[in-house]
């Protein structure tokens, strides 16, 4: 029985999805776990693993295509089947059964269509007598939506899983009319330093833009800054990772500077708690762990995996889990899960020499931490000495929502007696 592959909810926030690159053709036969596609949601691009075996049947969108959740994409079932119309009524339904289960895998599932429904639901309000499959329901609900507000376009006038998508996707806020006039003059002799052209804003690209833009227009963003002493710090790492390499050889361990700045900034939200916080409207919600995303820069965004438990990890551990989660950056193996639900964020621009900058807030934290590049410059010692010294400068972004000018100073005060006292990170 063939089966239509609609475009899975890959993420929370994700309404639409685009079809980066496909990995199979029509006739082609795939099983459990196969690669099927790249699609780029709103968080990142990942791969779409396939649940249903068969025969590749049709491919219903090219590379390329932008599609609400809920679309079809693809069809997948036995050698020589006709490809179902995804348009109209399946050809041939499924008895009223529960869905198979689905395997894990180590990519992203496919997400079959939902199967019709057969019987009527029971008459208690307006939205349990509309016809809706059951997935399109828990879209609603979770996109506060009143199902009995859409239009179906499914067999019958149903409402699906793309109605939903695109009532969640619809503008709630004046947006400015057609494009932004951006248009000017080209260089007088003909030679640019590239051509003129509109490129099309992927999925990943568009959400960063209205998170940031939401960031700056609803945050209360303040700005504090201190310069560390970053010597300790580089000579503990220097013998830290020479020991490691004794040890483990070509594949040991090699710790980085943000692996100590990450632990650090664990250490430091536990001295001064308030910071681990959120605002959630009405109150502020303080969090009793510390889930540390830090920014791994990718050719199409920026992407902010998390490490979980900080606050119960070591050193070591940390560096571990960090260098995991910027693997699967950058093969685009990040799940949903492994980019949701951070307490504090840490973006570091020190390896591209930047000196001091301030990072917008990752919504709903309180702050984010920016690093800048270690320098040497000639500092003035305990003996007011000129000597040549090794400075950091990291910045604090708070909400003052959530965070005082004083907690956030607080903070940045226990940060930096423990950057400069590296070795309290390994007791």
């Amino acid at each position: 029985m063939a089966e239509i592959i609609d475009m899975p909810k890959l993420s929370d926030t994700m309404s639409v999805g685009t079809l980066v690159k496909w990995n199979i053709k029509e006739g082609q036969k795939v099983a459990f776990g196969d690669i099927l596609a790249e699609v780029e949601t709103d968080k990142a691009t990942m791969e779409l693993s396939c649940t249903v075996p068969g025969t590749v049947l049709k491919i219903y969108a090219p590379a390329g295509s932008q599609l609400p959740v809920g679309d079809p994409i693809c069809a997948i079932g036995k050698e020589g089947e006709a490809a179902p119309d995804p348009k109209g009524k399946p050809a041939a339904p499924k008895a009223a059964a529960a869905p198979a289960p689905i395997p894990e895998t180590t990519g992203i599932p496919c997400v079959p269509a939902a199967p019709a429904a057969h019987a009527a639901p029971a008459p208690q309000s307006d939205a349990s007598r509309t016809s809706a499959s059951p997935y399109a329901r828990r879209m609603a609900e979770k996109a506060a939506l009143n199902v009995a507000a859409l239009a179906g376009t499914g067999p019958g006038g149903r409402v699906v899983a793309r109605d939903v998508a695109a009532a969640a996707a619809a503008p709630v806020s004046a947006a400015p009319a057609g494009p932004v006039n951006v248009a000017v003059a080209p260089p007088a002799d003909g030679k640019g330093i590239q051509p003129d052209a509109d490129l099309p804003v992927g999925g990943m690209r568009a959400t960063i833009a209205r998170r940031l833009l939401e960031s700056k227009n609803t945050v209360p963003h303040f700005y504090l800054e201190v310069e560390v002493d970053a010597a300790p710090l580089m000579g503990l790492r220097e013998t830290l990772n020479k020991r490691l390499a004794e040890q483990g050889g070509e594949t040991a361990l090699k710790l980085s500077v943000n692996d100590f700045i990450l632990k650090a900034s664990a250490e430091a939200l536990r001295r001064v708690p308030a910071v681990n916080a959120s605002w959630a409207g009405t109150s502020i919600r303080q969090h009793s762990a510390v889930h540390l995303s830090f920014g791994v820069a990718l050719e199409d965004g920026l992407v902010t995996p998390v490490i979980r438990d900080a606050h119960a990890k070591s050193l070591r551990d940390i560096a571990t889990d960090a260098k995991a989660l910027i693997g699967k950056a950058r093969s685009k193996k990040l799940s949903p899960a492994e980019m949701s639900g951070s307490t504090f964020t840490v973006t570091n621009l020190g390896m591209y020499g930047v000196t001091g900058f301030f990072g917008i807030i990752n919504v709903p934290n309180a702050a984010i931490l920016s690093v800048g590049a270690t320098i040497k410059k000639p500092v003035i010692d305990a003996n007011d000495r000129i000597v040549m010294g090794h400075r950091m400068v990291i910045g604090l972004s708070g909400d003052h929502r959530v965070v005082d000018g004083a907690n956030g100073a607080q903070f940045l005060q226990a940060l930096k007696q423990i950057l400069e006292e590296p070795t309290l990170i390994l007791i």
